[in-house]
């Protein structure tokens, strides 16, 4: 009987450990690779040679970020991760009218590719199986509307792309904001 308590303890112990190891990365390296991320877009903005305005017919999803930061921690970071992702998947869209280098896209997409995959091993496995259903899908569509209203109506312009980095560089800064609400939480 006391080995099985002690094989408990010891199991209990590897697992704590291994968890709070897993999620080092969202402790020391999330906010220094979000600070990068802000500052190549704004080099690209910088690079901008947009003449005209784009309206941005989608607003902010302040609501989103409001239901997140009332959801659990797992939930918090698991619609960051969506968030990230989103984000991805918009640079990954035609963006050869903006005036950006190739290399300094390339570079973003790949430090936010790599903060949502750190950011997702933080969150436990069960967790990814039941998403915040709601948050989950009007995230979605908040991203489809941007992708949908702003890139394919205006034709990938660069005025386009100009709403789509301030767009992101907000989401950035309030996904920061998210995660950081985890360490005053802890």
């Amino acid at each position: 009987m006391i080995s099985r308590i002690l094989f408990a303890c010891l199991f209990l112990g590897l697992f704590t450990a291994g968890s709070s190891l897993s999620c080092k990365w969202m402790d020391h390296k999330f906010k220094q690779h979000n600070e990068e991320t802000l500052n190549l877009l704004e080099t690209m903005g910088n690079n901008s040679t947009n003449t005209t305005e784009v309206e941005d017919t989608v607003a902010f999803p302040n609501h989103l970020y409001h239901q997140a930061s009332k959801a659990s921690a797992e939930d918090k970071l698991a619609f960051t991760v969506q968030v990230l992702e989103e984000v991805a998947a918009l640079f990954e869209e035609d963006h050869s009218s903006a005036s950006w280098e190739d290399s300094t896209v390339r570079n973003l997409l790949n430090i936010v590719n790599k903060q949502a995959e750190e950011l997702h091993t933080c969150i436990g496995s069960h967790s990814h199986k039941k998403k915040n259903s709601q948050l989950y899908f009007k995230t979605k569509m908040y991203f489809k509307r941007l992708s949908d209203d702003i890139l394919k109506k205006k034709g990938h312009s660069a005025d386009a792309w100009e709403v789509i980095r301030k767009e992101t560089k907000a989401h950035l800064m309030r996904a920061e904001q998210l995660v950081s609400s985890l360490h005053t939480a802890n």
